[in-house]
């Protein structure tokens, strides 16, 4: 029976295994084709198959294919290759002739064109990385201001006694910072006479920083000049305190992460008097700065693709100092010495959600934001207080097309509120700020980008609305290489100080037209931009007589626009910009040279002819190298910057073209160096940093200010010559890291 029982099994198994082959002799076709990329090209080694069977096989070193399938009339082909789009395609099967199929190049970082004219990114996910938020801190002479190493970039100028960011033949008050989408109302500390003042926000609150120069996104106004574009991080992943120490302030920042949110406090108190009494002063304090503040930070993760994020903080500094003012000059006063007392408080609050859907083809972005600042000021004895006050609300949502293309629409509305007291009259001022705007990205091809966008605006401060065309595009000359192009029209409501007496003035322009060229390869950045931008309907102030007969310019940088106004301003500004970053070529040496071009000149404000502005230099060169070094683990940096001279009013020249301002301060240059070290106390990590400002004391000038009578001159300069700063940072948390390969 055993036997009988093998037998059977046996014949059973040869029929098995008869029978398909039989089968397949007399039913199967044989497909036959092709596989190349877009110019022809063949792909070896594509994968080709039919949907729902294992029929398939792959392309030899010609591209062609060749397999056997059992279906019959009609099935789905489906081709992939690495670095390519997937493709399928309805096929009927036993149709005379091979197959052709063409494959599309799939998008990355190199065989994708990418719009970088007028735009320097610092975000991991852009191509055109320029510098992290560790760049930032570990820049000498920036003093771990973001604004400040913003000015060390291409394109910026370098202006010693004023806040802000100049850019391209653009006052501070034509360039915009931006976080989270949100406008800053108050993004530095505030204005003192003839001093620069900081940025308010600390670098590592950032994932990525966008500065842009000129022909920005439409999603994007309220500023002729620039944008700078701030976009906090996402969930941390710290736990416990840290504490920090310095010369000027004390700190404590305690951080608490889970799975799905996380919390960030820190709270601080300075003064400043410890270090004034180190480093010499050329200012006469009456009140060393004394300031305190705090900081909360929540995000929260509802789900896979949403995120919540509140931020906000609250600070207040009190000073007084001696300032210098020529009106005030008399015989016994002959330095027109006047005394300022200031106090600052500032709180702002921003709260935005993101999220997607279908797939990641629908995006949101929604956010909210508020701001107040105040400033109790006494010149003399007179009230120059004021305070502004900004609610915000965004929305913008985007749709993903296929191949990289992509539409956006938005909208935002402002609120904003300004009082200002003028030796002791008050003024008010109440705008309502809306905007819509249009944007799409269009990948012509994977060389070949365009983003094209349009934004409409309304003031209702001035009762006026404008229409803001913008044009980017990016053509892909080499595999590393590019050339991008942009031009705009960019709007801007007039300063708010012309405006108390003034709600008749239209908006301000500028026209900005950039081409740029960019290579990035084996970690090494060369790109020139050239750009020319006309400005139109600029204000002018007519002020008249200002105590010398003739005279119709008031050189006064505290003035008050008494005069008559209107928009018949305009300029000009062309110029070019050099970009070389090599971190390469030295192991463990990042150094990088900028070199800027400015022409630019203007017929505004109270500006009798068209004349180069006072903020302008018309070279700006920098050189800011670092390196760490891993035996000591210490990180070093040096930072060299050199402009030249600026324009200064002279009043014992003419007010004639090509003598208004014809007179250049002398050069400046700053040696500054940075030093910081990594260590273990406890097994807690514990950073000290060192730095140096302007190391070979140069007593530089920024400009020059003369007495009413215009015999006498005096320089205005920093605030000190040569300073330095020492600090620690102790992190109360076993677990905290720093990324050295960073540094």
């Amino acid at each position: 029976m055993n036997r009988h029982r093998s037998t059977f099994l046996l014949t059973v198994c040869l029929l098995l295994s008869i029978a398909p082959y039989g089968g397949e002799t007399l039913a199967q076709t044989v497909l036959t084709g092709r596989v190349t990329d877009q110019k022809g090209q063949p792909l070896p080694g594509a994968n080709v198959f039919l949907r729902g069977t294992y029929d398939g096989g792959n392309t030899d070193s010609t591209g062609a294919f060749r397999f056997k399938t059992q279906r019959k009339d009609t099935a789905t082909a489906v081709v992939s290759y690495i670095g390519y789009e997937p493709f399928s395609r309805k096929i009927t099967i036993g149709q005379p002739g091979p197959l052709t199929f063409r494959l599309t190049e799939a998008a990355n970082e190199l065989n994708t064109v990418v719009i970088t004219a007028g735009s320097f990114e610092a975000s991991d996910e852009k191509r055109m990385t320029m510098l992290k938020p560790i760049d930032i801190v570990t820049t000498a002479g920036a003093g771990a201001d973001i604004t400040a190493v913003m000015n060390l970039l291409p394109g910026a100028q370098r202006v010693g006694e004023q806040e802000g960011l100049f850019v391209r033949g653009g006052s501070n008050a034509e360039a915009k910072v931006i976080i989270d989408g949100m406008i800053v109302q108050n993004p530095f500390f505030s204005s003192l006479p003839d001093l620069q003042s900081r940025g308010r926000f600390q670098p590592f609150m950032f994932k990525g920083t966008s500065f842009s120069t000129g022909g920005y996104s439409a999603q994007y106004g309220q500023a002729m000049s620039s944008v700078l574009l701030l976009n906090t991080t996402d969930l941390g992943n710290n736990n416990g305190f840290s504490l920090g120490l310095n010369l000027v302030s004390a700190n404590v920042s305690y951080d608490r992460a889970t799975e799905r949110s996380s919390i960030s406090a820190t709270g601080y108190y300075g003064n400043l008097k410890a270090l004034f009494a180190l480093v010499p002063q050329n200012v006469e304090w009456l009140r060393e700065p004394v300031f305190t503040g705090s900081s909360l930070t929540y995000r929260f993760k509802p789900s896979k693709t949403g995120m919540l994020k509140v931020y906000g903080m609250y600070s207040d500094s009190r000073l007084g100092m001696y300032v210098r003012d020529p009106r005030m000059a008399t015989e016994t006063n002959p330095q027109g010495r006047v005394s300022f007392n200031q106090l600052n408080r500032n709180a702002f609050m921003t709260s935005t959600y993101t999220d997607s859907w279908a797939d990641g083809k629908w995006l949101l972005n929604a956010g909210l934001s508020s701001s107040y600042d105040t400033d109790d000021t006494r010149f003399d004895v007179m009230d120059f207080g004021r305070s502004s006050a900004r609610q915000q609300g965004r929305l913008v949502l985007t749709r993903l097309l296929r191949n990289n293309h992509s539409i956006l629409f938005g909208t935002e509305a402002s609120a904003i509120t300004l009082r200002n007291t003028v030796t002791g009259t008050s003024y008010k001022l109440q705008d309502n700020y809306g905007a819509v705007f249009v944007e799409s990205q269009t990948y012509l091809s994977r060389k070949f980008a365009l983003q094209s966008g349009i934004r409409v605006e309304y003031a209702s401060v001035i009762n006026r609305a404008n229409v803001a065309p913008r044009l980017s595009l990016a053509y892909k000359t080499g595999l590393y290489s590019q050339i991008s192009a942009a031009y705009g029209q960019f709007y801007q409501t007039p300063d708010y100080r012309y405006l108390y007496l003034n709600k008749m003035l239209d908006f301000e322009r500028a026209d900005h037209l950039i081409l740029n060229y960019q290579i990035i390869k084996n970690q090494r950045t060369f790109r020139v931009e050239a750009y020319y931008k006309n400005y139109a309907q600029l204000v002018r102030e007519f002020t008249g007589e200002t105590g010398t007969p003739g005279r119709q310019f008031d050189a006064n940088p505290f003035r008050f626009p008494w005069g008559q106004t209107n928009n018949t301003g305009s300029g000009y500004a062309q110029g070019f910009d050099v970009f070389w970053r090599d971190q390469k070529s030295v192991k463990g040496l990042d150094y990088w040279i900028t070199y800027s071009y400015v022409d630019s000149k203007r017929l505004f404000q109270n500006y009798v002819v068209s004349a180069t502005p006072t903020f302008i230099s018309n070279h700006n060169m920098s050189f800011i190298a670092k390196r760490w070094f891993e035996k000591i683990t210490t990180n070093v940096g040096l930072t060299y910057t050199v402009s030249s001279g600026r324009p200064y009013y002279n009043p014992n020249r003419p007010e004639t073209p090509g003598e208004f301002l014809g007179d250049r301060t002398p050069v400046v240059n700053n040696l500054s160096f940075t030093a910081s070290h990594l260590t273990n106390i406890k097994k807690n990590m514990v950073i000290l940093y060192a730095t140096v400002d302007n190391i070979l004391n140069t007593r530089n000038v920024f400009t020059y200010r003369y007495t009413p009578d215009g015999q006498t001159r005096y320089a205005v300069g920093p605030q000190a010559f040569r300073s330095f700063f020492l600090g620690g940072i102790v992190m109360l948390n076993r677990k905290a890291k720093v990324n050295v390969n960073e540094l």
